[in-house]
């Protein structure tokens, strides 16, 4: 198999979550930085429009949003499991709930004026007035809706307080004895308030929820080697994709393989990559494109949370 590689920056929410994954499994990765914001031509080419962080590449196979990125590493190494046996509907579920509504609190809370003045702390005005608006623009046409700070304020006590009973109940993790995707997912967002001095203090009245995380920190984030992003396409380049499987799985919405497709996040970042479908189940979807850096690659992505239309 190929080289693990993950296209991060170190203070994305979600390429914490999908490096602690790798640190749960023990695996060794390649490390690609990429820019906060677009552009970023070296991804490009291999996503073929997708900008959202993080992204891993096995070869010429592109793993898109960490529900995806959790699927593939089960598959690349079945234990410790992210998708535990018997609770695989209750992993998924919660972890889409903290991806979502958690990671929603946690970035509101970080763009209260006094939290931005922190994270961008010595960082030129023009830094932060091009990543506002960059974020900005990652949020048009797509369902999601920026949450207001003072709603989350209002609404943090709900979402700790319940966190902290689980926890108090559940012992060291929230589904069992080894921390899962649904582990995963809530510390991101939880990491992204932690990591914040001006508004770390809000963590504080939730000892279970600081132990907990402490956990989870200890699976680390696996054995990581830097790679040049230019480097990472060459290889795209020299590798074929993975063979896929048959499966008959029926698209209720019509979606065939064969077919000449986009495919796009519903919520947000909904920028469409186009390519022919070439494999569908009723987790995944597989497209293949080319490109003339890159060449053939398969371009994979979760099926809920994402939309299929013909292209145009």
């Amino acid at each position: 198999m190929s080289d693990i590689i993950l296209h991060h920056y170190d203070a994305s929410p979600f390429a914490e979550k999908a490096r602690m994954m790798l640190g749960f499994k023990g695996l060794a990765w390649r490390s690609v930085e990429i820019p906060r914001i677009m552009p970023k031509p070296d991804l490009m080419a291999l996503t073929g429009g997708y900008r959202r962080t993080p992204v891993m590449q096995v070869g010429a196979d592109i793993y898109c949003d960490t529900a995806m990125i959790a699927r593939q590493l089960d598959r690349i190494q079945p234990l410790p499991a992210l998708y535990p046996e018997g609770r695989e509907a209750v992993a998924a579920s919660t972890a889409h709930f903290a991806d979502q509504v958690m990671f929603q609190h946690g970035v509101a809370l970080n763009f209260q004026p006094h939290a931005v003045a922190e994270r961008f702390k010595g960082a030129p005005d023009e830094v932060k007035k091009a990543f506002q608006a960059d974020r900005k623009k990652l949020f048009e046409g797509g369902s999601a809706t920026p949450l207001h700070p003072a709603q989350a304020l209002s609404q943090w006590p709900t979402l700790l307080g319940r966190l902290e009973q689980q926890l108090a109940d559940s012992g060291t993790f929230l589904l069992g004895e080894e921390p899962c995707v649904a582990d995963f997912a809530y510390y991101h967002a939880l990491w992204f308030v932690r990591g914040n001095r001006a508004i770390a203090e809000l963590l504080d009245p939730y000892p279970q929820v600081l132990s907990w995380m402490d956990a989870v920190a200890a699976c680390g984030h696996g054995e990581a080697s830097v790679l040049d992003s230019a480097d990472a396409v060459e290889i795209a380049r020299n590798a074929d994709p993975e063979p896929l499987s048959e499966t008959g799985f029926e698209d209720l919405a019509g979606a065939q393989v064969g077919a000449q497709v986009t495919v796009s996040a519903v919520d947000y970042g909904v920028d469409p990559v186009a390519g022919t479908l070439v494999y569908q189940d009723a987790e995944e979807i597989v497209i293949r494109r080319e490109d003339e850096r890159a060449g053939e690659v398969h371009v994979h992505f979760p099926r809920y949370g994402f939309r299929i239309s013909p292209e145009k």
